[in-house]
């Protein structure tokens, strides 16, 4: 059990601890337009904390992730609040193949990992390959047909993953896509251990402790 963002979550060993990534992409979501006849899906949820943020609106919420318990999580979390959320287990966007969402919201793995292997475990929360796109790419492919029109989609990563690429991706999709919020963080373990492969990479210089956050938004505009 901890707490994030103002809330006390349950969180199973191996889930993901809400971060600055989390609050950065919670502090976006309270400025999108809301109410009850809104659909809102939330990947990757983790703990659940940003399908909570957005059912405080009345938003009907759907939350999906590929760990069982991240699932269990974030459904114990939501019973306790009787928000309502829908909490499904899958693969990205499988479970929700053919829905349409006013608002998609998704804080993915971003981190870059040495080797091409697909990570396992813990690290499935935060390892993405060489390039840390690895569940970038998908997002950026799959949501645009999830929205509906003039549909949001709000996308939390580091500057080391490709900001550009994502922009370009999102535009190439056909969506109108900004970055919102920027903030500056100091390396967290994972990112700390991993320094000299991130030097190796070009990603940082020599020395350089810290990354830039964003939040991607982009939308479908017909």
């Amino acid at each position: 059990m901890g707490q994030a963002l103002g809330m006390v979550l349950i969180r199973p060993p191996g889930v993901y601890r809400p971060q600055g990534d989390s609050a950065l992409l919670v502090s976006c979501l309270r400025r999108e337009r809301l109410d009850g006849g809104s659909r809102v899906l939330d990947l990757g949820t983790g703990t659940g904390v940003v399908a909570l943020a957005a059912a405080r609106s009345g938003a009907r919420v759907t939350a999906v992730d590929l760990s069982a318990w991240a699932v269990l999580a974030a459904w114990v979390n939501a019973r306790l609040r009787r928000a309502r959320v829908e909490v499904c287990r899958g693969d990205l966007t499988g479970p929700v193949d053919g829905r349409r969402f006013d608002l998609v919201t998704a804080n993915p793995p971003y981190v870059p990992a040495e080797g091409p292997g697909r990570p396992t475990g813990p690290a499935l929360a935060w390892d993405a390959g060489p390039d840390g796109r690895l569940v970038l790419d998908r997002i950026c492919r799959e949501v645009p047909g999830l929205l509906a029109a003039h549909g949001v989609l709000l996308l939390v990563q580091s500057s080391l993953a490709g900001v550009p690429q994502t922009l370009a991706a999102l535009r190439g999709a056909g969506l109108r896509a900004a970055v919102v919020a920027r903030r500056r963080q100091a390396f967290g373990p994972v990112m700390t251990e991993r320094a000299g492969l991130f030097e190796r990479l070009g990603l940082i210089t020599t020395g350089v402790r810290e990354e830039e956050l964003v939040v991607v938004r982009g939308v479908r505009w017909r």
